[in-house]
């Protein structure tokens, strides 16, 4: 069975940094593309980041470019989001996911991944 696992959750101060990672386990075969998305307490969940696994392409919402870095190790299996200058407007429910299925849809498209993680939360005080 399929699972995602994240990690790195927990509290900083604005301003600060943090890392977040997913690893992917029970699959040995090459993700399509992995996601972070995240949801605050009365919105809408965003997409916040995306890595397509073969060509490395990545991509960002416009509220957190050049401030997160999506990434993947070599094995493929982990993916990570490192997240600098954080403001409290950040403060959410991070998930991992997963396209196993080769979704050719928009990166941010909730419904383009089939495997999602269980989520942490992350908390960004003024």
């Amino acid at each position: 069975q399929v699972q995602l696992v994240e990690s790195g959750g927990g509290s900083v101060q604005a301003g600060g940094s943090h890392r977040l990672s997913c690893v992917v386990s029970g699959y040995n075969r090459r993700t399509y593309k992995m996601g972070w998305f995240r949801q605050a307490p009365g919105k809408e969940r965003e997409g916040v980041a995306a890595i397509y696994t073969l060509s490395r392409l990545t991509y960002y919402a416009d509220s957190v470019k050049g401030r997160f870095t999506i990434s993947q190790d070599n094995a493929e299996n982990t993916c990570f989001l490192q997240m600098d200058s954080l403001t409290p407007e950040d403060t959410a429910m991070y998930y991992c996911a997963a396209d196993t299925d080769v979704h050719p849809g928009q990166w941010a498209t909730g419904s383009d991944y089939n495997i999602w993680g269980q989520g942490t939360q992350v908390t960004v005080s003024s």
